[in-house]
């Protein structure tokens, strides 16, 4: 399989994700712009994902992953499709539960989340709307899971463009509806997310189909006790508990940035939310299709004690991160408020807005080097079944984030919290580096200090030109020629791209270099 084909369909088809997903974004800024009610509903919204990272695409992909491909690798496709059975049910049943719970205890979340929402009760109604997409999602996540490790990279990463029209619909056709009612109109976003959730599960059933790894789901307390005993299950929920502690880290980070941005200004959890959406698109083009692919093939490399092949696919990746996300950090902490504007200086948006969002997406792209390393270097350690050195890591970090939230938000406002996290994640990356290079894992190829130099030459060019762009027109004053400006915005950045792989080529590098088979 041609790895850097693999990441590129994975990348574009999450381009598309990303795309729908600052769609909705747009649309959301638009018809609601960034006020108390935004916030309530990105806090809302903001529950069930944190809790799908926990118990989907988080700890238990972590854990789940590496275990289902030594499995498929050592002990063939009946042992596979047992525990994959298993896994499925143990799984389903937990989401019923943690629903439930979470419907109820709604209030109590919400609360602890963030206390100091102006529209409190209203974060509470679409959060209860929202919870069951947990179920939905976490799911998904299994099925991800076994499709990629099957190599079938195409349906996982296309699913979440579902979520995105969905909400983009409920928004568009609902809301007007909603306000005939006497519903707040903000809640149509709430049942988009359900609705887009059931889609999301419903896709991947053919495709697990064709495959032939559906996952049978035991209803009978005798076959739902022989699941939870599966050795396999036992091992996964053995590596879950370091890997849901240290995800758990990670977002208790975020629960705390979440609560302080409720206090700090109405409107500051939408105006991080907003410029996170566009720190998001090089995370997840990057970081997120890196790591997707790299996670099942490290895991087989470890399995077969290919010892040459698993460093060599580390550094692969790691290459592929100097060469595509220096340049995008440096686009982001030079190019903001054209960004910022092109994408949702419109409707009820304002130029405060704008303005506060733009400096959130400085203090993110300051860490998107360590945003997009985490997900290279992290798989490092999961494919050896080692979860726990990296939550150490993570449980250190969040103490040094909180740390430089006390010296960053008295003086940074919002802004510091998003530049705490952007430091945070450079010291995470560069710590989990060292430990891959002390324990022996990864030996880095020779060649880097050409390419390193040719890199930063190369996004030097790219810097001056964004940072004569940013200068050179009134981004917030054109937002009454909007297609002038989004045809401005477009000319800066292709340009610039043109210019970035112009003087590496200039300089010798190619990209089939990057090309590898695995």
């Amino acid at each position: 399989m041609n790895l850097l084909r693999a990441a590129s369909t994975v990348s574009l088809l999450t381009l598309a994700s990303r795309v729908t997903g600052l769609a909705r974004e747009v649309m959301v800024a638009s018809m609601f712009g960034a006020g108390a009610l935004t916030d309530a509903f990105n806090v809302a919204f903001r529950i069930p994902n944190l809790l799908r990272r926990l118990f989907g695409e988080g700890a238990f992909s972590q854990a789940f992953v590496p275990i289902l491909a030594t499995t498929r690798a050592r002990d063939g496709d009946a042992a596979t499709h047992a525990l994959i059975d298993a896994a499925a049910t143990v799984l389903f049943w937990a989401l019923v539960a943690t629903c439930a719970l979470g419907v109820v205890a709604a209030p109590v979340i919400v609360w602890l989340m963030a206390a100091g929402l102006e529209r409190f009760d209203d974060a509470v109604v679409m959060t209860r709307w929202m919870f069951p997409y947990i179920g939905f999602i976490s799911l998904v996540s299994l099925a991800a899971g076994i499709l990629n490790t099957w190599k079938r990279f195409m349906v996982p990463a296309a699913t979440p463009v579902l979520l995105n029209l969905a909400v983009i619909a409920a928004g568009w056709g609902l809301a007007p509806h909603f306000t005939r009612w006497g519903i707040e109109p903000i809640y149509a976003l709430a049942a988009g997310v359900l609705l887009g959730g059931v889609l999301q599960l419903a896709i991947q059933v053919p495709a697990l189909r064709r495959i032939g790894a559906l996952p049978h789901i035991r209803l009978r307390p005798s076959m739902v006790m022989a699941a939870w005993a599966h050795p396999g299950v036992k091992r996964i929920l053995s590596q879950m508990a370091p890997a849901l502690l240290g995800v758990s880290v990670a977002h208790v980070s975020l629960i705390i940035n979440t609560q302080i941005a409720s206090h700090v200004a109405v409107g500051a959890v939408s105006w991080l939310v907003y410029a996170d959406r566009l720190m998001e698109f090089p995370t997840a083009l990057l970081g997120v299709a890196m790591g997707v692919i790299l996670l099942p093939q490290l895991s087989a490399a470890q399995a077969q004690g290919d010892a040459a092949t698993y460093s060599g696919l580390l550094d692969w990746g790691l290459r592929l991160v100097l060469l595509l996300a220096l340049p995008c950090a440096v686009a982001l902490m030079v190019f903001p408020t054209a960004l910022v504007a092109v994408l949702f200086h419109y409707g009820a948006f304002d130029a405060l807005a704008l303005q506060k969002t733009a400096t959130a997406l400085m203090g993110y792209g300051v860490g998107l080097m360590g945003l997009v390393g985490v997900k290279i270097l992290a798989p490092g350690f999961y494919a050896r079944q080692d979860i726990r050195t990296p939550v150490k890591i993570a449980i250190v970090v969040l103490v040094l984030t909180q740390l430089m939230n006390l010296a960053l938000v008295p003086v940074l406002g919002h802004a510091g919290l998003a530049l705490s996290i952007g430091l945070g994640a450079l010291v995470n990356a560069g710590w989990l580096f060292v430990g891959l290079r002390r324990n022996g894992a990864y030996t880095p190829l020779p060649g880097w200090g050409a390419f390193a130099l040719r890199v930063l030459f190369a996004t030097a060019l790219l810097g001056a030109l964004l940072a004569w762009g940013a200068q050179a027109l009134d981004w917030v004053g054109l937002r009454t020629q909007p297609w002038v400006r989004i045809g401005w915005v477009a000319a800066f950045l292709g340009g610039s791209a043109l210019l970035y792989f112009g003087a590496l080529a200039a300089t010798g590098l190619r990209l089939r270099e990057f090309v590898r088979r695995g």
